[in-house]
């Protein structure tokens, strides 16, 4: 007969911290949220880590190049979808790569001869005001010079005309050469009163550009998470089936670390894939697995297959129906909970640490906060990303609130059936386990966050925590009744209700 656990499958909703002594001196401004994403062997660092605890979602609705870019830059990372060709995935793995902390390559290029007409056209589609002008329009021809839409007036100027009429010419343009640091590119910024400083080789060749805005958002983004170059550090997702052929693509593009995409990693497919990439570039990149939910599953991708980091979570998604259809999954913290155990226990055994990410069974910013304290290291999610303006899919309007479709990897829509099929890379989808659906619009990924991670800043010095790992160490959870949490609400009070109210708890059940 089947093995019956006794245990009750339980949700992060079912939680509560106890608070913990805040020591004098504490605030949310000493809190480190940096977390470690490769494995981190005893005495020494993990190979690559994330400077805030939180990473999106491996999905066609979520993960593109916008988004991969603005995460960075508050310090996360996404995992770029792989239901996609290889070329196209790789394309997005490279303009990630191509933000060099300020040294940008120019995406918007023309020719001298080029009308101001196209180039309106341009700029209209890129929403670029300043456009190099190189000898053959592209990101790396010589450079003749420099135009923007303070240079002609799109409704008095004649608009056939070409831009070398009113572009400034080289002659004029203040660059700097290839090699020169950040810094000194900024200074020169400054002492010529520019917005853009074009960055050119020995042959004059652009190389690329440094924005004036680059370096005031960098100042207002103090924790973006960079390579040793320098460049946005961005994930990407693999599958079991054409690893062989997409890993190699996505290394060369700069990939900074890669996780399998899988409703369920627990598989003799996904170990292959492990090993292969084991042997073929050995320990160096960062690679994660899963999706598991018991200490069976770790030991299996983690013990013999040889992870960096394991997502757990099944069916917990606010798209997800694997459990509806199946029948197969786990209440998201007993999911955690058990696999947690066992990779603390496989530190004591081993000295190796095994980073944990939580993905899915998220409702709110409160549950982000008690999947860290019982010891996730981050937490990957789609909805709470599928809503903000850098996502992938376009703004629609419901009457009149905007809203982003949002759907499934295991959806009819997303074509990925690879992700479901057993290792039968042509095997149709004979049912969904995900669903089509809109949500809310809510603003930049900025934003978003910024409200997140000061709550869990907070719950942190409640805690008596100065960083993540004190924070799993000194967390208390109790369970709550029905009634606690009723208790816990606003029964008792008439409460109006604000835009913001509705923003703060719309986002629930993201994945």
């Amino acid at each position: 007969m089947a093995t019956i656990l006794t245990d009750t499958s339980r949700t992060f909703s079912e939680y509560l911290l106890i608070p913990r002594l805040t020591r004098a001196g504490q605030g949310v401004d000493t809190v480190n949220l940096a977390s470690p994403l490769g494995v981190v062997e005893q005495n020494r660092l993990s190979r690559f880590s994330v400077n805030i605890p939180v990473v999106s979602a491996c999905m066609q609705s979520v993960s593109g190049a916008d988004l991969s870019i603005a995460l960075a830059r508050q310090g996360g990372l996404s995992f770029v979808f792989c239901s996609q060709p290889i070329d196209s995935q790789v394309e997005m793995v490279r303009q990630v790569k191509a933000h060099k902390a300020g040294f940008v390559l120019s995406d918007s290029n023309v020719q001298p001869s080029t009308t101001l007409a196209q180039l309106i056209e341009l700029m209209r589609r890129t929403g670029h005001s300043t456009v190099p002008v190189t000898d053959d329009g592209s990101a790396t021809g010589k450079l003749r010079g420099l135009i923007t839409d303070k240079d002609f007036w799109e409704y008095e100027d004649d608009l056939s005309r070409p831009v070398e009429a009113h572009m400034t010419p080289m002659s004029d343009v203040i660059f700097g050469s290839d090699g020169i640091s950040l810094r000194e590119a900024n200074r020169l910024l400054h002492q010529h009163k520019k917005e853009c400083l074009p960055i050119l080789d020995a042959d004059g060749r652009l190389t690329s550009l440094v924005f004036k805005k680059d370096y005031e958002d960098h100042r207002l983004n103090p924790l973006e998470l960079l390579d040793e170059s320098k460049r946005l550090c961005v994930g990407a997702a693999i599958n079991t089936h054409d690893y062989r052929d997409r890993v190699p693509a996505l290394i060369e593009a700069g990939a900074d670390a890669f996780c399998f995409d899988s409703s369920d990693g627990f598989t003799e497919y996904q170990f292959e894939g492990i090993r292969w990439i084991r042997e073929q570039y050995g320990e160096g990149p960062i690679i994660g697995g899963g999706n598991v939910v018991s200490a069976e599953g770790f030991d299996y991708l983690v013990e013999e297959g040889g992870v960096d980091f394991l997502k757990v979570g099944m069916g917990g998604g606010s798209i997800c129906i694997t459990r509806e259809q199946k029948g197969v999954g786990r209440g998201q913290a007993s999911a955690l909970l058990d696999v947690v155990e066992r990779r603390d226990a496989y530190f004591e055994e081993t000295g190796r640490y095994i980073p944990i990410c939580s993905d899915g069974g998220l409702a709110n910013d409160t549950q982000i906060v008690i999947a860290l304290s019982m010891g996730a290291d981050f937490v990957m999610m789609g909805r709470y990303f599928a809503m903000t303006e850098e996502s992938p899919t376009p703004k629609t309007s419901i009457n009149g609130q905007m809203y982003k479709p949002y759907w499934g990897e295991g959806t009819q829509r997303a074509q990925n059936w690879q992700r479901y099929s057993d290792g039968m890379a042509s095997r149709k989808m004979l049912f969904e386990e995900g669903v089509d659906a809109y949500v809310p619009l809510v603003g930049p990924v900025s934003e978003v966050l910024e409200t997140t991670l000061y709550k869990l800043r907070s719950t942190m010095v409640n805690v008596g925590a100065d960083t993540l790992a004190q924070f799993r160490e000194r967390a208390i959870l109790t369970l709550v009744s029905e009634q606690s949490v009723v208790e816990g609400g606003t029964s008792t009070v008439f409460q109006f209700s604000t835009t913001r109210d509705a923003e703060e708890g719309r986002w629930g059940g993201a994945r």
